[in-house]
C-alpha cells in the first residue's frame, strides 16, 4: 500500500463514534472547524445543487436549543415531568461545539432526488468527521425525536424545503473509545 492509502486506511479505520456527551473541551478552533467545513464541500454533489447546509449553535443559543428540547418532549409525552424537560435542556450543553446538517430539498432542483440529496449530505457530513480527526478531535452523530419539531424548525428558521437531519458534535472524548468489531465486506456485498 502506497504511504497515501495507508495514512487513509489509518485514518478510515480508527474513526469512533462519540455520542456529544462524551466529548468535552477542548473543540475546534476557528481554522480547525473551517477547515472541517471545507472538508464537507468535497463531498459529492450531482448536478452541483449543494443539497445541504450546517448551523453552528453557538453557546450564548445553548439554552434556545434546550427549551426546544424540553418543548419537543412536552409535546410528546405531556405527563413528563420537570425533572424529565431538565434533562432534556441539559442535552444542549454536550459538547463544545455543536453543529445542525440541514437538508435542502429546494423545488427548483427536483431533477435530483431527494434521496440523492440525503446521499450527498450524508457524505458531506462523514468527510466532517474524517477531518475532524485529521485535524485531532473526536466526533459523533445525534438525532431524536426534536429535529422535526416546529420549536426547531423555528429555531433554526428553515424554510419549508429544509429540515434537519441531525446535530454534528466535535470536541476532545472524554474516554478514547475502543474499536468495535465491523462488518466484512462479504457480509454486505452480492454481485447481480
Amino acid at each position: 500500500m502506497r504511504a497515501v492509502d495507508q495514512a487513509l486506511w489509518t485514518a478510515l479505520a480508527g474513526r469512533r463514534n462519540y455520542p456529544p456527551r462524551r466529548l468535552i473541551a477542548p473543540g475546534p478552533d476557528a481554522v480547525s472547524l473551517e477547515r472541517i467545513f471545507e472538508a464537507a464541500a468535497q463531498g459529492p454533489d450531482h448536478g452541483q445543487l449543494q443539497p445541504w447546509r450546517f448551523i453552528v449553535v453557538p453557546s450564548a443559543r445553548r439554552a434556545d436549543l434546550g427549551e426546544v428540547f424540553a418543548q419537543a418532549l412536552a409535546e410528546r409525552d405531556p405527563d413528563s415531568d420537570e425533572t424529565v424537560r431538565a434533562r432534556a435542556r441539559e442535552k444542549a450543553f454536550h459538547a463544545p461545539c455543536l453543529v445542525v446538517a440541514v437538508l435542502v430539498d429546494a423545488p427548483e432542483a427536483n431533477k435530483v432526488p431527494a434521496a440523492e440529496k440525503l446521499v450527498s449530505l450524508g457524505c458531506a457530513v462523514q468527510n466532517m468527521l474524517i477531518a475532524a480527526q485529521a485535524t485531532g478531535y473526536s466526533s459523533g452523530l445525534a438525532s431524536g425525536a426534536a429535529m422535526g419539531s416546529q420549536g426547531m424548525r423555528d429555531l433554526l428558521r428553515l424554510a419549508p424545503h429544509e429540515r434537519a437531519i441531525c446535530f454534528v458534535a466535535f470536541g476532545t472524548a472524554s474516554e478514547p473509545r475502543p474499536p468495535r468489531e465491523r462488518p466484512q465486506p462479504a457480509d454486505f456485498v452480492t454481485t447481480l
